[in-house]
């Protein structure tokens, strides 16, 4: 007989200060990813992205090396970069009053300052990020003490097993009008695994079994006539990976406030795929199913009226561990 467990409390998905405390308890301590390594090839080469709130600036330095940063001057906030994508040119030059950076943070020039008693431009660096990669995808963390990506990610390699040439690249983005814990949880959703499969089984194979918690990664069995073509797996707080026909797809769950989340999907693939098409067809087909009903499971919570429900052992195991990391992290009994 399945045992039944409450569901976490309605405030959770639609109170501001909770939105608050998880952005510094969740998403400041989490590696979080921010692109792709074949968008920084060249010194200077920079992607930009705001991340629960938090200004994110990743560059490549002069030694070739990865580096990370808030995406704000030490003078009075203003942007380094504007764009979400660029190149700087050997330097970070802030956007408002065009202090000068390195790429090594220290503060090279700062206008207006240069003769100004007791000032110390060493006091006045750029504040640094964590940034690892792990298969070409580019993660950072504002917890400088965290433990390594690749020890997060490990059950997830052995999985995918032996690199393949991904090198065409498709990107699309769904804004969804939900609490990101609603979106989160529809993606872990046992019930809703079995019908994206049914969804999916006039295109191949697949069978879709339970989800498994390995640390702080679900991954789900899968059986298929070709199993590297079949994966799926989430990342603690938001990051989803599947491998659906070869296609692979990273699926990125942003809050961008109490209400509203930001659905960024990157697809890789071969470039000789003839079934690409097909493949992020059906699984954008997929998106905008439970980005409908996130919406509307959005409106209920709001409505006043439901205030807790139950979960099943049998299919919403990986959801009650989610609402149980999610209450840990933000000291919720």
């Amino acid at each position: 007989m399945p045992e039944l467990s409450a569901t976490a409390p309605v405030e959770i998905y639609r109170d501001l200060a909770i939105y608050e405390r998880e952005r510094q308890n969740i998403f400041a301590r989490t590696w979080q990813f921010v692109g792709l390594e074949a968008d920084l090839v060249r010194v200077g080469d920079y992607l930009a992205e705001t991340l629960a709130g938090y200004p994110i600036v990743v560059v490549r330095d002069e030694q070739k090396q990865l580096r990370a940063y808030h995406n704000l001057c030490r003078h009075r906030a203003g942007p380094l970069v504007g764009d979400t994508k660029g190149r700087c040119d050997g330097e970070f030059v802030c956007q408002f009053h065009e202090w000068r950076y390195g790429f090594d943070g220290a503060l090279k020039d700062a206008a207006g300052f240069a003769t100004t008693e007791g000032f110390d431009a060493r006091a006045f660096g750029l504040i640094p990020i964590r940034v690892e990669t792990w298969r070409r995808f580019v993660f950072v963390n504002m917890d400088m003490a965290a433990a390594p990506l690749a020890d997060l990610l490990r059950p997830l390699d052995e999985k995918l097993g032996a690199r393949r040439n991904r090198s065409a690249i498709v990107r699309d983005r769904h804004p969804v009008a939900c609490n990101w814990k609603v979106y989160v949880e529809n993606y872990l959703d046992g019930d809703h695994l079995e019908e994206d499969d049914r969804e999916s089984a006039s295109h191949g194979s697949t069978h879709v079994h339970g989800v498994r918690i390995h640390g702080e990664l679900a991954l789900c069995d899968t059986h298929h006539s070709n199993a590297a073509e079949s994966l799926w797996a989430w990342i603690w707080p938001n990051l989803g990976i599947t491998v659906y026909r070869g296609v692979l797809l990273i699926e990125q769950m942003r809050p961008v406030g109490p209400d509203r989340t930001q659905i960024d999907h990157i697809f890789l693939h071969t470039a000789e795929d003839p079934g690409v098409d097909a493949a992020i067809h059906a699984s954008e087909h997929v998106t905008e199913e439970h980005a409908w009903i996130c919406e509307r499971v959005q409106q209920n919570l709001d409505a006043g009226i439901y205030h807790q429900g139950i979960l099943s052992s049998a299919s919403e195991s990986a959801v009650a561990w989610f609402q149980s990391r999610v209450g840990l992290a933000l000291a919720i009994k």
